[in-house]
Order: C-alpha cells, then sequence, then structure tokens
C-alpha cells in the first residue's frame, strides 16, 4: 500500500486581530490527521488560501513564506526519519516530532545509550564495570536483532511486545548461540529499560508482565558440611594453599563475596550487643550487609593480623590463582567437585537454612535486594524439606485420625 503524506497550512480567520491572523499547520498521513500552531501570524489580506502560502512580494509575504518552508522541511525530515524506523507512522508522531514532544525520541536504543551513558558515570562508585560491560554487550545484540529481523536501524518503544521480547531471546539462543542461562541474564537489561519507560508512561504496557525468560539455572553447588569439616581439618603444609583455604571457609561462615572480603578493614568490624560484627555494603549492589563474626571466622581473622599491610584484614592476591588453589585442595580432600570461592556463599547459605535459619535473615546476611534472589542462590535442599515436614507431621498428624 502506498504511503500518503502532506503538509499544508491554512489561517484561522476565527482568530483575527487587528487584521492578523494565526497560521495553523495540518499533517495528513495515511487517512490520520494533526494540527498544529505555526507560531506565525500573517495580515489576512494577503493569505492566499489556494495556495497555502503569502501572496504577492511585500516583505511581510517574503518572511512568512521562508518561515513556513522551514516548517514544511523540518517536518519531511522528521517523517523520513520516522519512517525508516517505524512500521506505521500517523500523523501525530511527526507532529510530535516536530514540536518536540511525545514519543518521537522514545526508542529502543536511545534509550539503552541514555541508560549506558548514566551507567558508566557511576562504574567504580556504585556500579561494577563487569555490569557496564553486559549492558554494552546488549545493546550490541539488540541493535543486530532490530537489523536482522526488522531491516531496521531502531525500533519505537510503543513496538515492544511479547513476541519481540520472545523473537529477541530465539535469537540470542539460535543465531548468538548462548546457554539459556545467559540468554535470561542478557535480558535483564532489556527488562530493566522496558519497565522504566512503562513506569514512566512512555509505553502503554510492560510487555515484560506477560513474557517470562525462564533463566534455567542449574543446581548450585556448594560443600556439605562433613566435606566442609573435611576442608577445615586437612593439614595444608603450604602456607599460601592455607590461606586459600582459611578465606574459603571464612566465606563459608560468614557469607561474604570474595571482592568483600578483600575490602574489609578493621573499620568493619564493630561491637553490638556485646559481639563482634562485620558491617558494610556489598561492591556489587551497594546494599548494606551485616554478619556477626562466630568463633570460626574470629580465629581466621586473628591468624592473620601479623600479615597486614595496612587496615585491611586479610592481604589477598587474585581471585584465579585462590581458585587454582582450592581445585587442588579439594582434590586433595576428595571431594569431587569444580570448587571456586563462589560457592562459599552456596554452601553459607544452605548450611543456614539446614540449621534453621529464617530465609529472611539468610537474605539479610548475603546482602540480597529482595528474597527471590536468595531463594536462587540458597536452594532448599531435601535435608531441610524432611526436616520441615516432619515438624509439620508431629504438629498435626496426631488430629486427624483414619
Amino acid at each position: 500500500m502506498r504511503s500518503t503524506f502532506k503538509v499544508v497550512f491554512y489561517v484561522n480567520g476565527s482568530k483575527e486581530k487587528n487584521g492578523i491572523v494565526p497560521i495553523m499547520g495540518r499533517v495528513t498521513i495515511n487517512g490520520t490527521i494533526a494540527q498544529f500552531s505555526c507560531k506565525q501570524g500573517i495580515s489576512k489580506d494577503i493569505w492566499d488560501a489556494k495556495g497555502n502560502r503569502a501572496k504577492g512580494k511585500s516583505r511581510e509575504a517574503r518572511e512568512v513564506n521562508l518561515a513556513l518552508d522551514n516548517i514544511k522541511a523540518q517536518i519531511i525530515k522528521h517523517y523520513q526519519r520516522i519512517s525508516d524506523r517505524e512500521a506505521y507512522v500517523t500523523a501525530e508522531m511527526v507532529r510530535n516530532a516536530y514540536q518536540g514532544i511525545g514519543t518521537e525520541y522514545e526508542t529502543l536504543l536511545r534509550a539503552f545509550d541514555k541508560e549506558n551513558e548514566a551507567f558508566a558515570k557511576r562504574v567504580g562508585k556504585d556500579r561494577s564495570i563487569r555490569t557496564y560491560q553486559k549492558y554494552l554487550i546488549v545493546r550490541k545484540y539488540l541493535a543486530e536483532f532490530i537489523k536482522v529481523q526488522y531491516k531496521r536501524t531502531d525500533v519505537g518503544m510503543n513496538e515492544l511486545t511479547e513476541d519481540f521480547i520472545r523473537d529477541y531471546c530465539l535469537y540470542l539462543r539460535n543465531q548468538i548461540g548462548l546457554n539459556q542461562s545467559t540468554v535470561w541474564i542478557y535480558s535483564i537489561p532489556l527488562k530493566h529499560i522496558v519497565t522504566a519507560a512503562h513506569y514512566n508512561g512512555k509505553i502503554p504496557r510492560n510487555p515484560f508482565a506477560m513474557y517470562h525468560v525462564d533463566p534455567d539455572f542449574k543446581e548450585r553447588e556448594y560443600l556439605t558440611e562433613e566435606e566442609l569439616k573435611t576442608m577445615t581439618d586437612m593439614e595444608l603444609d603450604n602456607p599460601n594453599f592455607a590461606f586459600a583455604r582459611d578465606l574459603f571457609v571464612f566465606g563459608c561462615w560468614t557469607g561474604i563475596s570474595f571482592i568483600d572480603i578483600k575490602n574489609l578493614t578493621t573499620e568493619n568490624i564493630v561491637e553490638m550487643n556485646g559481639s563482634l560484627w562485620i558491617t558494610s555494603k556489598r561492591q556489587k549492589t551497594n546494599v548494606p550487609f551485616q554478619i556477626k563474626l562466630m568463633e570460626v571466622p574470629l580465629r581466621i581473622i586473628k591468624r592473620y593480623e601479623a600479615f597486614r599491610k595496612d587496615n585491611h584484614l586479610f592481604n589477598i592476591g587474585s581471585l584465579s590463582v585462590i581458585n587454582k588453589r582450592l581445585k587442588s585442595i579439594a582434590k586433595k580432600c576428595g571431594i569431587e567437585k569444580n570448587l571456586s570461592f563462589h560457592q562459599s556463599r552456596h554452601t553459607m547459605a544452605v548450611f543456614a537454612l539446614n540449621n534453621g535459619m529464617p530465609i529472611e535473615s539468610v537474605s539479610k546476611i548475603l546482602g540480597h535486594t529482595n528474597i527471590t534472589t536468595t531463594q536462587l542462590y540458597a536452594k532448599v535442599t531435601s535435608t531441610k524439606l524432611d526436616h520441615d515436614i516432619s515438624a509439620f507431621e508431629d504438629k498435626v498428624s496426631a488430629r486427624f485420625a483414619i
């Protein structure tokens, strides 16, 4: 179907004042109509209704016609730009673009660019460089997807649907070759942008409200209580390996991540209610956390006091070296798991849940922003389920006779 586009000018005679009438504009596209004020007045006598412009060669006529030509050129430019991006163009969209209002500039990739620009300024303060890099990668994949799927350079926010999200996720899975958990991770920045646009009234509905991206998480690996005890009691002659083991055990008893342990200083240890606590903020999310120092982590802190170079609790090297040593230690302990430092957080969470700590408290210790994240990290194990079901049975079964 051929697109029809037309711009005409006319005067509003009902608004005549002292012989001067305001000039109005009308955009017509495929049967849709939008009117606007040209912010320009003209003497009624020199307006040519048929020609849609001023008649004659007076100074006023020349100035008015020059202004109208400029307005028409701007509208044509906006129409062409929107047509390159949008599947369906209305007169209102073009009128709003000319006036600098509405949704003309609310496109997905432009929104991403704005978000990334703001994000970059927060890196090193309350945002990590890795998360920023993830946003840049998602922006790159989205641009590629839009080009392949829609043969365009961008899409309007109001075009985003459940089908768009589904097709994007399929593109990441089938064309880019990402696994489902990575697809889920790369859908989070898109969800953030789209949800913010909906919250701010830029799109009428949130397509993510009706479409769920399945994370397809693998089981979180953690050490059993027996494995943790074996590792804790293992005699290690190499002090570097012993240090790596002690840091891991410290993480198992505190739930603190590697980077946050590395950042701990003596100032993070405070006394509350007669006990020593660690209070800090997660570098990854800037969310505060606090954990009471139990006997095992306290002993580890005191063990390495003499090795401090400044006020940091531990003099720690790189994570890759620590993880390499942990794998060797696990092998020596007979632990058949691909051990890494992050599993210390999983171990702490499961250990705490299995021994009756409420999930709300575990979430607070881990520094999670919501309990849903804790449920992913701290998988409720069959041990806890057995305990909970048995406790429930003891309380109610006697009241029912069959």
